[in-house]
């Protein structure tokens, strides 16, 4: 972890490209969820779909901008590469599952939202209501943990290179 800043701050710049590329991936997998959601699908599988693609997203881009092939490096395998950053992002959704549960049937955090949904029920917003509000929420707030999470795991594992002999 100590080359996270090293390196004349290496680390630091594929963390903040990570972000930005996190950023649509964000984009693609909380718009579909909450497309989903919006049509009452559960949210649990309404996460699962919108990961799903959101990976995709985040294989093509990481591969191109954030953790480039190093010219001193073995050449990576690209199905090798997709394989092990469906699994690493899979870490990440796992986490974000447990956290949902946690936040949504456990602790009610729709109850923050409540006053958002009544405000939109009573202006003909049936579908945002507090339930919807409070998915949201949940969702918004997992971010802040897989984020970190995911680009440690990309980093050091799934587009990790060996150097060539």
């Amino acid at each position: 972890m100590s080359d996270f800043i090293s390196d004349k701050g290496k680390g630091l710049w594929q963390f903040i490209k990570f972000v930005f590329v996190g950023i649509s991936n964000t984009l693609i997998s909380e718009g579909v969820y909450a497309v989903l959601v919006f049509f009452r699908i559960h949210y649990l599988p309404a996460s699962f779909i919108g990961f799903s693609l959101s990976v995709l997203n985040a294989y093509y881009w990481s591969s191109k901008y954030v953790f480039k092939e190093q010219e001193d490096g073995e050449k990576r395998v690209w199905w090798k590469v997709l394989a092990k950053t469906y699994v690493a992002y899979f870490w990440g959704y796992l986490v974000n599952a447990a956290l949902l549960v946690l936040w949504i049937d456990i602790l009610g955090i729709g109850r923050l939202t409540e006053p958002l949904g009544n405000w939109c029920m009573e202006r003909g917003f049936a579908s945002l209501d507090t339930v919807f509000w409070g998915n949201i929420l949940a969702a918004g707030i997992n971010l802040l943990i897989t984020v970190p999470m995911n680009f440690v795991i990309n980093k050091y594992w799934a587009y990790r290179q060996k150097k060539k002999d």
